[in-house]
């Protein structure tokens, strides 16, 4: 009733699953630990029945199984009550498609909640549901999270299996999920995680607890804080974000840690993420049941892989790529924890980019969020958190990034700032 009521104005999801969630309440065990929670599943998870159709007009037959990661939430008892908007094939920071329409921020319907999570995003935030999946190629998880201050984990690469669709974008996305705090966040990987026997990619090993780490403050750690961008990237970070990293800089030495200015050594890799993404994008678009019904900017994108990485270039992309993980990764053997700003800005207009031509969709995503792909072409584990709100009312956010497998300490840290200053009573006019 919720949805009814709320999601006309938000347009989160694309499909509720209402008498299929009732059925499914009726006959829970109550067993588990997300026993009854009502959650929302990104448009690109298989669900059993039910057609991932990556916001596209094109795409393939019903699911005949669910995901492994919706495989896990429903063994841990959550009920999926509905399949969430994304921008088509999950390219871009804004939630807009020809298929489904334009997808709106709950703190100011004229923003964008960010993408490509961006209905799970809206959903959460918008207290319809009480977490949901998400998938983070470029900051996808990371970027809806600050958009709408929530919480938002991009884990390391091969922490949270892919099964049965293999790892996006040339293993630049993960899966994750949007929730409103840090035990939450943490209990759903605790109950994500964990790849299948031959996947490609193994995180290292985590036998603990993600939720006892949240509510653990962590020893006192080696902490850098950067808002330097990526060389390539043209843009700068806004008043209000950069005041709201400095305060996150402050409080994090007020609670004891090690404080100092470190930038980690980008060189080009922003070009490098750039090659890959467009190559995992030609992939995709290639790969869709009729290219021809796909949105120009897809096909933009899709032919600029094409062109931009040939079959012959892509070996040398990857020995690219491993040489500026080395270089950017070096940064962790002197600290813990980096802490960059989440976004350049406070959430950018409902359509984003949608409908302009891909340079420019590029230079429009790329100013907004400069801080979150880095990470993805890294593999290391990063978390977007609310630090206040701006000028204009919307959520500030600061990104975490740690070590690969070190999820536990970002979460313990991530835990020690929100008890530092809470922002779970923060909610936009339409979650009252």
């Amino acid at each position: 009733r919720r949805i009814e009521r709320v999601d006309p104005r938000l347009n989160a999801f694309r499909t509720v699953m209402a008498e299929q969630a009732l059925a499914e309440a009726d006959h829970a065990s109550g067993d588990g630990p997300l026993a009854g929670v009502p959650i929302a599943v990104k448009d690109d998870l298989s669900v059993t029945g039910q057609s991932a159709t990556k916001g596209s007009r094109t795409y393939g037959p019903p699911a005949k199984v669910d995901s492994e990661p919706l495989r896990r939430l429903r063994a841990a008892g959550a009920i999926p009550i509905g399949i969430t908007n994304v921008p088509e094939l999950m390219i871009f920071p804004w939630t807009a498609t020809e298929a489904n329409g334009v997808t709106r921020n709950p703190w100011r319907l004229d923003r964008t909640p960010g993408g490509s999570s961006g209905g799970s995003a809206a959903a959460v935030a918008a207290g319809l549901v009480a977490a949901a999946t998400g998938s983070d190629g470029g900051g996808s998880i990371r970027i809806p999270a600050a958009c709408c201050g929530l919480v938002g984990m991009k884990s390391s690469r091969g922490r949270v299996s892919s099964a049965p669709a293999g790892p996006g974008w040339l293993g630049l996305s993960v899966i994750g999920a949007l929730a409103r705090t840090v035990a939450d966040s943490a209990l759903m990987l605790d109950v994500m995680h964990g790849a299948l026997p031959g996947e490609e990619y193994q995180a290292p090993p985590f036998a603990g607890s993600y939720a006892e780490c949240a509510a653990t403050a962590p020893d006192r750690l080696r902490i850098a804080v950067s808002r330097k961008l990526p060389p390539g990237l043209i843009g700068s970070v806004s008043h209000d974000q950069r005041e709201a990293w400095e305060r996150t800089g402050s409080l994090l030495s007020d609670l004891g840690h090690d404080v100092s200015a470190r930038d980690p050594d980008y060189g080009l890799a922003q070009l490098v993420f750039l090659q890959t993404w467009l190559e995992g994008i030609h992939k995709d678009t290639a790969s869709v049941p009729d290219p021809t019904r796909l949105e120009s900017l897809t096909r933009q994108m899709g032919a600029g892989g094409r062109w931009l990485v040939p079959a012959w270039r892509s070996a040398r992309v990857a020995a690219a790529r491993a040489q500026a993980t080395e270089r950017i990764t070096a940064l962790w053997d002197e600290i813990d924890v980096l802490v960059t700003p989440g976004l350049a800005t406070t959430a950018i207009a409902a359509e984003g980019g949608f409908g302009r031509t891909a340079p420019v969709a590029i230079n429009i995503g790329g100013r907004f969020t400069p801080f979150t792909p880095l990470y993805n072409l890294t593999g290391q584990p990063a978390i977007t958190v609310p630090a206040g709100l701006g000028r204009d009312g919307l959520p500030l956010s600061v990104q975490l990034v740690g070590r690969l497998g070190a999820e536990d300490v970002l979460y313990s840290l991530a835990g020690q700032i929100e008890a530092a200053a809470p922002w779970a009573q923060r909610r936009p006019a339409l979650a009252g």
